[in-house]
């Protein structure tokens, strides 16, 4: 597969520094005297542009050409000089912005799939967080990935439960047409586990799984990243010496009780409902390869928060809010009790409090107890993105050269999490980037291209 890359595909040089005289009205906005830098790469900073954009059009009249042609007769500084001495660029835009707040549209599709990785998405319902916000939200369980995919593509759901990895592919065109997509929150870390099933209790060394077929929910999912990374440090290429499907996750079960899988690696509580169904056991969680790693989150296209912003916002602070609340330990049997009906998880209760508290039977005769066995913090780390987009390089989902922190940053949209994190009285990092220690090996994310050249085993 070769996905061209883009670069910073939302750099304001390449859209809006055409040329010194050009009229088009994102230059001549740019080129006014008086007028700040806007940060692009924040929802706020693109609404700010679009603001600007509004009111040159409002002197000038619709046509770039006729600014072109004024602007050639005056000059770039000078007209520049001359519509800010008679226009108040930034009053006027605080004027428009201060007065934001209720949402342009109330009544939301909101897509997930049915995993415990979506609690704060799912929640946010019967919970009442969309409607603390302003919000009529309707949550609709959705089969698989692919489906939820091509659903927001589509325009069928507004927003959706997303796998961190699934904006950046989508904004790459990975797998699917190219189109921006935003991750401005995460939703759970952790949360996930490798399963095996009871036929294999002798053949707890991965290098024992030649031949083996594990399933994974999608190919752009932590799933298939952390399984990949997983063997292949015991030396199994996972595109040799075992098989990937993509299973969606509510087969999984059934998948490993017919015999069509050796294992999966998933989220849950499809772990742990193999568990009590007594056709498998938990070879190991999650956290083991990556403590705190990302999985599932809360993602838009981009066109969602750029032309109802208020909604975005209050969409936002909904599902951040609800994710705060769900990584308290005391509120977990209540959410467990909340998202266990048929139109949400449609599990039963005790399967999930296993998974929210920790406390759970690992089918080989123990009861384990993992408080942080899933966890729910919002805030989308840039350096998990770029980790993320190593492992798509490393496995050829991306063949072409690739600006893996532009990406990263235009994707995760760490600076609205951060600043309705603080609106809502949460503390947020004041930096994007950190390393990370996967299986004992540290990972620098400020020097991807290295990383990915370090791996014995890759694809190619």
């Amino acid at each position: 597969m070769t996905i061209k890359s883009l670069g910073n595909p939302f750099s304001s040089k390449t859209d809006l520094r055409h040329g010194a005289d050009c009229g088009c009205s994102s230059c001549v906005t740019t080129a006014v005297a008086g007028t700040d830098p806007i940060d692009l790469s924040t929802s706020e900073g693109m609404l700010e542009r679009a603001v600007e954009s509004a009111i040159v059009r409002s002197v000038f009249g619709q046509s770039d050409i006729g600014r072109r042609s004024f602007m050639g007769m005056m000059g770039g500084s000078t007209m520049a000089a001359a519509l800010a001495s008679v226009f108040p660029m930034n009053a006027a835009k605080a004027a428009i912005l201060d007065n934001l707040g209720t949402p342009e549209k109330t009544d939301l599709n909101i897509g997930f799939v049915p995993i415990t990785c979506a609690t704060p998405i799912i929640m946010a319902e019967p919970l009442g967080f969309y409607e603390r916000y302003g919000l009529n939200a309707r949550v609709i369980k959705t089969a698989g990935w692919a489906v939820a995919r091509d659903k927001s593509l589509a325009g069928e759901y507004d927003a959706s439960h997303m796998l961190t990895p699934m904006p950046l592919a989508m904004t790459l065109g990975a797998g699917s047409v190219a189109e921006p997509y935003i991750m401005p929150a995460v939703e759970n870390i952790n949360g996930q586990a490798i399963v095996l099933s009871n036929q294999h209790l002798d053949k707890r060394d991965p290098a024992q799984w030649k031949g083996f077929t594990f399933g994974v929910p999608f190919e752009y999912s932590m799933h298939n990243f952390l399984l990949r990374y997983y063997v292949a440090e015991f030396g199994l290429d996972p595109d040799v010496d075992i098989q990937i499907r993509v299973v969606p996750p509510p087969e999984m079960v059934a998948n490993l009780r017919a015999g069509n899988l050796d294992g999966y690696l998933s989220p849950d509580p499809f772990n742990q409902r193999a568990v009590y169904e007594g056709i498998g056991f938990i070879h190991l969680l999650t956290k083991e390869i990556w403590e705190g790693h990302p999985c599932c989150a809360f993602a838009a296209p981009l066109s969602f928060a750029t032309e109802l912003p208020n909604t975005y916002g209050a969409l936002l602070k909904s599902i951040i809010d609800a994710t705060q609340y769900a990584s308290k330990p005391e509120n977990r049997k209540e959410i467990s009790a909340a998202i266990a009906p048929t139109n949400y998880l449609n599990q039963p209760v005790t399967v999930i409090e296993q998974v929210l508290t920790g406390t759970y039977a690992d089918g080989l005769g123990e009861v384990k107890q993992v408080p942080d066995r899933i966890d729910f913090d919002p805030f989308p780390w840039h350096s998990m993105g770029v980790w993320i987009l190593t492992q798509m390089k490393r496995w050829g989902y991306i063949e072409n050269e690739i600006d893996y922190k532009a990406v990263a940053e235009q994707v995760y949209l760490a600076a609205d999490c951060k600043k309705v994190m603080n609106d809502l009285g949460y503390e947020a990092p004041d930096v994007t980037y950190k390393s990370h220690m996967i299986m004992g090996k540290t990972f620098d994310p400020a020097t991807p291209e290295a990383y990915v050249d370090s791996f014995a085993i890759k694809k190619g």
